[in-house]
């Protein structure tokens, strides 16, 4: 058989969907260089960072030092005509590169290698890269407000605020940019606004928010709801009830969740879109022989809400500190991260959110993210699979 008819290696394989999966994004944004500055493609620089970042890079320094160690294997699928990028040149391209542009190649990725399923709950929330400062001597951090999927566990999203009080005004961007039909969306208080609310209703999707105090007649109006609810309504008739009990680690906690479909009892009631059900989730924790008890209140769009249903999601929200923020906090160390300058702090945060989604999605591996880092920045094959794992996503 001749050489030109041999059925093709696996790293080959891996190779050709790697320009499909990674590389078909990264060269659809615009390269922000004057055209004789540039020495080296800016996929090169992108597919070469992400590389970095996957393996432990959190610097333009690392990345460099990467580069160099594996150029051999970068170039066998990528073009470094005169070498690995300075760490000078790379920071500058990280910190010119349009975020808004990464961005969207990011969720075009996702949306391809993705399929959310029917009543996927979407959980957004934000997190502060805390040794991001704006600028040398502020005290303003970056904060990245995120989408994530919490049975796929995929990344679905981004956008940055400032401060932690803008989330109010990045959620409903970050809204426009996802494709939701079908989902439930889960916000803490902070969206619980109006605006929000109709924003996620004209896409189609269903939402479960919390509501605290920011909405004080809201939450008066859902607390006298329950409360008359609970002492007044025969068993069955307007409230549904679930309770679940965990005990381990010498802790004990019992929550019991009720709903209700009496969602027009709310004063203003028409003015919030689609309100259909209203959920009090009641937490009960004993340890060390203390017991404290805490009250959450939500407001759904979904009609006749079943206390399971609520309660499941109410705890599937959380999933995005577990399989999110602790990932990059822990695995990542994205606090130490002191990359700041211009818009390279938010474009390292978005390159760890494809690296989230790579190494969740890779296959026959059961080490934690953090090992998977370090396999595949020893492991070329290994890393191979990691950069295709987008097929898998989903």
């Amino acid at each position: 058989m001749s050489g030109s008819m041999k059925k093709p290696t696996k790293s080959q394989v891996a190779d050709a969907e790697l320009r499909v999966s990674i590389v078909e994004y990264f060269a659809k944004i615009p390269d922000p260089r004057v055209e004789r500055t540039r020495h080296h493609p800016l996929v090169s620089i992108l597919v070469l960072s992400l590389c970095a970042v996957i393996c432990g890079a959190d610097d333009f320094v690392a990345i460099e030092a990467f580069g160099k160690a594996k150029l051999w294997w970068l170039r066998t699928f990528l073009d470094f005509p005169r070498g690995v990028p300075s760490h000078d040149t790379i920071g500058r391209v990280l910190a010119a590169l349009n975020p808004t542009a990464l961005g969207e190649a990011f969720r075009e990725w996702v949306l391809a290698v993705s399929r959310l399923t029917h009543g996927e709950v979407v959980a957004i929330d934000g997190k502060t890269l805390r040794s991001a400062i704006r600028e040398a001597g502020g005290t303003a951090f970056v904060h990245m407000v995120s989408a994530w999927a919490t049975h796929n566990h995929v990344v679905l999203g981004q956008v940055k605020t400032d401060e932690k009080s803008n989330e109010i005004t990045a959620i409903p961007q970050l809204l426009k940019l996802l494709a939701i039909k079908g989902c439930v969306v889960t916000i803490d208080a902070m969206g619980c606004q109006k605006e929000i609310v109709r924003q996620i209703v004209k896409a189609e999707a269903d939402y479960m928010i919390a509501v605290k105090d920011n909405q004080p007649t809201l939450r008066g109006d859902i607390e006298n709801i329950f409360a008359k609810l609970r002492k007044d309504a025969p068993s069955g008739l307007t409230l549904n009830f679930h309770q679940t009990r965990e005990t381990g680690h010498g802790r004990t906690e019992v929550r019991r969740c009720w709903t209700t479909n009496t969602a027009e009892a709310v004063t203003q009631w028409k003015d919030w879109p689609a309100l259909r059900s209203l959920v009090m989730i009641e937490s009960e924790r004993t340890a060390g022989g203390k017991t404290s008890t805490e009250q959450r209140y939500y407001i759904s769009s979904v009609a006749k809400l079943p206390a399971a249903t609520a309660l499941r999601d109410a705890r599937a929200h959380w999933g995005i500190e577990n399989g999110l923020h602790w990932v990059l906090d822990v695995a990542f160390r994205e606090d130490d991260c002191r990359v700041r300058v211009d818009n390279a702090a938010q474009n390292f945060a978005v390159m760890r959110h494809i690296a989230v989604n790579l190494l969740k999605a890779v296959q026959g591996t059961k080490v934690g993210i953090k090992n998977r880092r370090l396999r595949a920045g020893w492991d070329h094959d290994f890393m191979l699979r990691v950069l295709v794992s987008g097929a898998n996503v989903g």
